[in-house]
């Protein structure tokens, strides 16, 4: 069984900056795509960032400029750092991992982010 924890959400005001961690644990033999999602409350569920096995990223337009995400393959996490937050970056941030030998993706149990105006 995989299991994937967040961690690094909270409160923070406009134009602060937070870093979420997600760790996999469990019988992995390797992690290919990672990635960060949110969901507002009344709003779906959206990609924020992704990360690729081989290090490709892409964003999210309305976070590309302000958020990076990275990994840490020899420790099985990946990391978003968030700069220059805004009020409608406000959201449960849950991580999502594509894990060999899976034939399903997984997630974590999601981190509250909030921002004040």
């Amino acid at each position: 069984q995989v299991q994937l924890v967040e961690s690094g959400g909270g409160l923070v005001q406009a134009g602060g900056s937070l870093r979420l961690s997600c760790a996999a644990s469990g019988l992995i033999f390797s992690i290919n795509n990672m990635g960060w999602y949110r969901q507002a409350p009344g709003k779906q569920r959206e990609l924020v960032a992704a990360i690729t096995g081989g290090g490709g990223t892409n964003y999210a337009d309305s976070v590309k400029g302000r958020f990076t995400i990275s990994r840490d393959n020899a420790k099985n996490t990946v990391y978003l750092q968030m700069n220059s937050l805004k009020p409608e970056d406000t959201a449960v941030y849950y991580c999502n991992a594509d894990i060999t030998p899976y034939v399903r993706d997984y997630w974590g149990q999601g981190t509250q982010v909030t921002v004040s105006s």
